[in-house]
Order: C-alpha cells, then structure tokens, then sequence
C-alpha cells in the first residue's frame, strides 16, 4: 500500500540525502512493513507544497506509547529521542 504523507523542508532534505533513516509520526493511520510511504514537501511557513516527494519502503513498524515508559511531565520536560541502529 501506497501512503501519502506531509514532510517539513529540513526532514526532506535529510530523507534526500539518505542522513535520515527512520520517519517518527502520530500513529493515527495504518502502516505495515512492506508499505510505501509517498512523503511529500511541505512548507509550514507558505502552507504550500514545493512539489517535491520522495518514495520510501517501511522495513519495519513499532507503535509504542510513551507514557507506558515515561510520565507526561518527563515527555514534556526532556522529549523524546529516535536514534537509528
């Protein structure tokens, strides 16, 4: 399956350059490993596609919540870190 997300300019530009290795988002949609994300160039500050997108294949898919590991309050305070292995 083909999905079709919005990604800000600098995490294009990391995606591009292959630095970026690994997509963080709201688990508020379906994925699985196999599927296709479509991210595509958006620009927070025009509230404007460039036009620019690139396809990415899911290896794999965590959903995890982290307030089973951390209070609200650590979340807040320190955020969350993604480190790629």
């Amino acid at each position: 399956m083909i999905i079709e997300k919005k990604v800000w300019p600098e995490f294009f530009s990391k995606l591009l350059s292959g630095e970026k290795t690994f997509e963080l988002r709201l688990a508020d949609f379906n994925v699985k490993a196999g599927d296709t994300l479509l991210l595509k160039e958006y620009d927070p500050k025009t509230g404007k596609f460039t036009g620019r997108k690139i396809e990415k294949a899911c290896k794999s898919v965590m959903k995890v919540n982290p307030t089973d590991f951390y209070s609200p309050e650590q979340i807040r305070e320190h955020g969350l870190l993604v480190i790629g292995l």
